[in-house]
């Protein structure tokens, strides 16, 4: 049965996703398209979350239909198939090892696995920004497992990026690793969004993020969402529109 805690919330996400296409579809108002020529081109990586796929996940770029991401590239990426501990070591697509669920504030963490997809998150940003995107227009976003890879891949990056944002996720590192921080990476600045009613990544885990970040030097923005379980919301979602939005850098 444990098998399914990490699989349920993904139907969840789904309906979540399916339900806002539309409504945001209908009720948003176009902006002129002047605006949107003057911005760069910006880009969004997006990590799902424990026994999840990419295509799967898709569907999110649909509601960022404002003319400020007209410029944007989204990416997917599929976690490799791995063995999990907490699933009793059953191989499906999971970026790093997950010891127990619920996750909680002291979960066992594996750092070794962790900064191993950390490399690999690096490698498409790298990628990205030798293309010629301005790394300040680069944003990594993750949900669950994919959330804490995001934190953790911002956090290790040498060069300041736009944003990292974080959706139900956890600190998948002990806080030695705050000295490997560097100067750029601490600008980078954090949005956390966790559903109070979470029981599988309890909301203690994420509440344990903003005192971290903070003796860490990093800005975080904590949103707690009191009726969420370990899914998305279409609440979330707009509010992630426009906090990337306002940091978008246009062409000089």
């Amino acid at each position: 049965m444990k098998l399914m805690l990490f699989a349920k919330p993904l139907f969840l996400l789904g309906f979540a996703l399916s339900s806002t296409i539309l409504f945001l579809h209908f009720c948003q108002t176009n902006q002129p398209s002047s605006k949107a020529d003057l911005m760069a081109r910006s880009f969004v990586l997006w990590l799902h979350g424990l026994g999840d796929s990419g295509p799967a996940n898709e569907p999110i770029q649909t509601l960022f239909n404002s003319t400020e991401f007209r410029n944007t590239v989204w990416s997917f990426p599929s976690a490799p198939s791995n063995p999990v501990t907490c699933n009793y070591g059953a191989v499906m697509p999971s970026w790093f090892d997950i010891h127990e669920i619920p996750v909680t504030a002291d979960s066992p963490k594996d750092e070794s696995s962790v900064l191993k997809a950390v490399q690999d998150v690096h490698a498409m940003l790298d990628n990205e920004i030798a293309a010629g995107t301005d790394p300040n227009n680069v944003f990594v976003c993750g949900f669950s497992q994919g959330g804490a890879l995001t934190l953790a891949s911002v956090l290790m990056y040498p060069k300041t990026l736009g944003g990292g944002a974080v959706f139900s996720g956890w600190i998948p590192f002990n806080s030695s690793i705050i000295e490997r921080i560097s100067p750029n990476a601490k600008r980078t600045p954090i949005l956390w969004s966790h559903g109070m009613a979470d029981r599988t990544v309890l909301f203690e885990a994420g509440q344990a993020g903003p005192p971290f970040l903070e003796q860490a030097g990093v800005s975080c923005e904590f949103k707690a969402y009191p009726s969420l379980g370990h899914s998305i919301s279409s609440e979330e979602l707009r509010y992630l529109e426009s906090w990337i939005k306002t940091r978008l850098q246009s062409s000089s």
